[in-house]
């Protein structure tokens, strides 16, 4: 056994109080140092944190932009409404969740299908509308069953509405649910990413897309104070929203229900043109569509029957479809001849009612020819033999150096999305176009069916009235715009968007009276005679028809074919022929005849712009007039 002195106990003890004292030292200093870490050197991070933890920002969307025509005519508006909305993530059994909300507010299939749509497109945390505009007392109704369904909210959201329907709904398109595809393009960009916080809509096709940026607005925002719950307990600021700007259209409203009303229901496309400052007054194409279905998503019903539809009612004739122009092409071809001195306005040949070449007869469309025939009277008969026999003369590298400057085969930049190019045939066009050597040569017997409009030529009714419209100037273009000016809804600050001139064709003025004046002669005592018939103004004319499938030596006859196969009637016009306000170009498809078809919708355009005169219907056709 061991007996220690009483200096050894007190030595040890001392040394216990030593250690106890370094262990508690080091604690308070490992506390102080944390301390100061905490509360000195990572201050500004942590107070940024917290206050983090407490203020939540949250997005508040701006107004969309309105549209309107050029008289003030509400084209596209907002307003609000309730919807009930869904946030996958947080259900565990979707559907007997949607089940049990159909036993509250009522579900149909059309809206469960919708919902699944979207459900595919989306992420799974976010809310997606299963049933919108919700009446008051179906958000009552839910209010009170509001605990049975966590993850189910009632949402007020903006929706987008095109109060006259199917009117003009290739030229405002439509908005929808922002896709992965544009979210990923928009965050690409952080500035616009963060504009676009808590918006989930976005421009689609035609004007809404085009001028997404201007309609959007800014998105403003509110810093809420919310508690460890993260519910809201008090605003702590707000920033506003800037509302969208408003467009003011070129286009006339009453103009455009018109000129939809006279294709009644035959399909086709219009575009009419102010030739003084290249601003669309109609742009029409038929059959139209409703752009208020695709606001909310559409329904599988109603998508199927707009896309299997056999007469294509999502395709923007106008500006996106070509079509060979048939006759309608011979005023510029003679402008063409007048340019290059090619022919005189009063050099005439024999039209014995066909041409030859290279042993192939072109046969024009009346038996035994229109005899001796001069430029205005090719216009005027529409003379298909003058035109073969000009397009021989001219070759194609002059048709299509010359017909090139009045904007065939370009695009018109008109301001909306999805312009065609169009074909104007040459030799370099063939061999880009074509990928067998074989097929990549030009033959001078292509030419002669250019000249009358057919062979690879192909436009759409935008590009054929552009030309029309610089004709109808005396070779002045302008840059087509469907846009008068944007304008801001808070100070009323426009930005005009001024008529641009492209060039001036030099057309020599006395070749241009003898252009014009033929095509008066067209409405006077030519083929468009009987469609204008008593007009109280005088207007320039040119009927035209294009073939839709190769006769191959055959005789047309309308009613042996199929309704599709028949002939494109087209026309093209501008009035008053002295001092034109308008110019036009129209096609109506499968619809035979220029004349028949395509020009008696002119003269009811026409009549209402100029005179102000309202027809009772769709223009009625003209059997036999050409």
């Amino acid at each position: 056994m061991e007996f220690k002195t009483p200096e050894q106990e007190i030595a040890r003890f001392r040394g216990r109080v030593l250690a106890a004292g370094v262990f508690v030292f080091v604690c308070f200093g490992l506390l102080v140092s944390r301390f100061v870490w905490l509360q000195v050197i990572k201050h500004d991070y942590y107070s940024t944190r917290a206050e983090d933890n407490r203020i939540s920002l949250v997005p508040i969307v701006p107004n969309r932009g309105l549209i309107v025509d050029r008289n003030g005519v509400v084209l596209a508006r907002n307003y609000s409404a309730y919807t009930l909305e869904i946030t996958p993530g947080r259900i565990k059994d979707l559907d007997a969740t949607i089940d049990a909300l159909a036993g509250v507010i009522d579900i149909e299939a059309k809206d469960r299908k919708r919902f699944k749509k979207l459900l595919e497109e989306s992420k799974t945390f976010e809310s997606l509308p299963i049933r919108n505009r919700l009446t008051d007392e179906e958000v009552a109704r839910f209010v009170a069953q509001r605990y049975r369904f966590p993850g189910v909210d009632i949402k007020a959201r903006l929706f987008r509405q095109y109060p006259e329907g199917t009117f003009a709904s290739h030229v405002l398109g439509y908005i929808g649910r922002i896709n992965d595809r544009e979210k990923q393009r928009i965050e690409e960009d952080d500035e616009r990413a963060a504009n676009y916080r808590g918006t989930d809509h976005i421009g689609k096709s035609g004007l809404e897309q085009s001028y997404e940026d201007e309609l959007h607005g800014t998105t403003g925002f509110e810093q809420i104070e919310v508690d460890a719950g993260g519910r809201a307990v008090r605003s702590l600021a707000r920033t506003p929203p800037v509302p969208g700007r408003k467009l003011v259209l070129t286009l006339d409203a009453k103009l455009q229900k018109i000129a939809e009303a006279a294709f009644g229901n035959r399909r086709g496309a219009l575009v009419a043109i102010e030739p003084g400052s290249g601003g669309v007054l109609a742009l029409v194409s038929m059959p139209t569509f409703d752009p208020n279905l695709f606001v909310d998503g559409i329904d599988p019903q109603n998508w199927d029957a707009l896309n299997n539809s056999p007469d294509h009612p999502l395709i923007q004739r106008a500006i996106y479809a070509s079509y060979p122009p048939g006759s309608t092409f011979k005023p510029f071809m003679a402008t063409a001849a007048l340019m290059t001195g090619k022919r005189s306005a009063t050099q005439a040949i024999s039209d014995p009612g066909f041409f030859w070449f290279g042993g192939h007869q072109f046969r024009d469309d009346k038996k035994g020819g229109h005899g001796s025939v001069d430029m205005a009277k090719s216009i005027i008969v529409s003379c298909d033999t003058y035109y073969y026999s000009l397009a021989n003369e001219m070759g194609i590298d002059a048709i299509a150096r010359t017909l090139g400057q009045f904007g065939f085969g370009s695009r018109t930049g008109i301001d909306i999305a999805g312009e065609a190019s169009g074909v104007l045939p040459s030799p370099e066009w063939k061999k880009k176009h074509f990928k067998k050597p074989e097929l990549q040569k030009w033959y001078a017997g292509e030419t002669i069916s250019v000249g009358i409009g057919q062979g690879y030529n192909n436009y759409t009714m935008m590009q054929l009235a552009h030309a029309t419209a610089t004709l109808a100037a005396g070779g002045v273009m302008y840059k087509p715009h469907l846009v008068k000016y944007v304008q801001d809804p808070r100070t009323n600050a426009r930005r005009v968007i001024e008529p641009q001139p492209l060039k001036t064709i030099p057309i020599k003025p006395e070749h241009i009276k003898v252009i014009h004046d033929a095509m008066v002669g067209v409405n006077k005592y030519g083929t468009g005679a009987r469609a204008f018939a008593g007009a109280q103004y005088v207007a320039a004319g040119k009927t035209g028809t294009a073939q839709v499938f190769s006769l191959k030596g055959a005789k047309y006859e309308s009613h042996a074919v199929g309704e599709r196969l028949r002939d494109h009637a087209l026309f093209i016009a501008f009035a008053p022929a002295e001092a034109p306000k308008i110019a036009l170009a129209i096609l109506v498809e499968n619809g035979g005849f220029g004349a028949e078809s395509a020009a008696p919708i002119a003269r009811q355009v026409l009549d209402y712009y100029l005179l102000g005169k309202e027809p009772a219907g769709a223009a009625p056709e003209q059997p036999g007039a050409e």
